[in-house]
């Protein structure tokens, strides 16, 4: 997905190139690595996605209001704008949208928000508010590449706690299907064969999870693709990783003219 880059050297133990030009390369006249940056346009594709926002927690401070609070992952969310609540896959409007310094007509992603809803849906932390028109997909059963952060080596069969956004679940992984060799000279990481992920491996495996969670792609969603593995007896966070697809059809919440008016 890379367009074009540009190739600067530098030495992160001498710090050529980094901030100041280098003395050791008089044959570079390019750009120092940090004076690149400095100039590079960031587009901020994830306001331009369907609205994504993992519920952190439920505001009701009294039996007036009842809020959604969130971090925006994607997309943007006005009044009025008809959103689902995933897994459940229910329907409502928004009816405000509250920050801190007070209301908003739009927010976008980036901001965190309250958001109150013109009918009494069930919703708590964890779920997903998504566009309703074009909501993420859920599932229980996945292929995910896995990093492994602990000294203890993965056990194959064992539960984990899998956090994804705001989302907690018991999870268990099998056998690697591979792992990767880093170290392969021909710098394409090579695949070998393996029955569990030592400490810094790296490696594809199917997991499942006992119940449905709220997903994307990771190469769509690093909010919805991304997540970490808990040890559930010393709460060690011990790999993190990312979902590639789902092994059986995804609930993709299906949805009818009539939900939208």
């Amino acid at each position: 997905g890379i367009d074009e880059f540009v190739a600067i050297p530098v030495s992160g133990l001498r710090g050529d190139n980094i901030k100041d030009p280098s003395s050791h390369m008089d044959w570079y006249h390019g750009p120092t690595l940090m004076g690149y940056l400095e100039t590079v346009e960031v587009e901020d594709s994830a306001q331009h996605r369907p609205l994504r926002m993992p519920v952190q927690w439920v505001n009701r401070p009294n039996l007036d209001f009842r809020g959604f609070s969130g971090l925006i992952a994607t997309g943007t969310v006005r009044k009025g704008d008809l959103i689902r609540v995933l897994p459940s896959g229910k329907t409502s409007t928004v009816k405000s949208i509250t920050t801190f310094d007070g209301e908003l007509d739009e927010a976008v992603a980036g901001q965190s928000v309250t958001i109150s809803l013109a009918d009494e849906v069930d919703c708590s932390r964890g779920d997903v508010i998504a566009a309703a028109g074009d909501p993420p997909q859920a599932s229980d059963q996945f292929c995910a590449t896995f990093v492994w952060m602990d000294e203890e080596a993965m056990k194959p069969g064992r539960g984990y706690w899998l956090k994804l956004g705001t989302q907690t679940v018991s999870a268990t992984v099998q056998q690697p299907k591979y792992t990767v060799n880093v170290n392969d000279p021909g710098g394409l990481g090579s695949h070998l064969a393996a029955k569990t992920l030592e400490l810094n491996a790296i490696g594809v495996a199917e997991l499942a999870t006992d119940k449905p969670i709220v997903f994307e792609p990771y190469a769509d969603s690093r909010t919805l693709g991304g997540f970490i593995l808990i040890d559930k007896i010393t709460n060690r966070t011990v790999g993190a990783g990312m979902l590639h697809f789902s092994l059986r059809r995804a609930q993709n919440v299906h949805w009818q003219a009539s939900d939208i008016g």
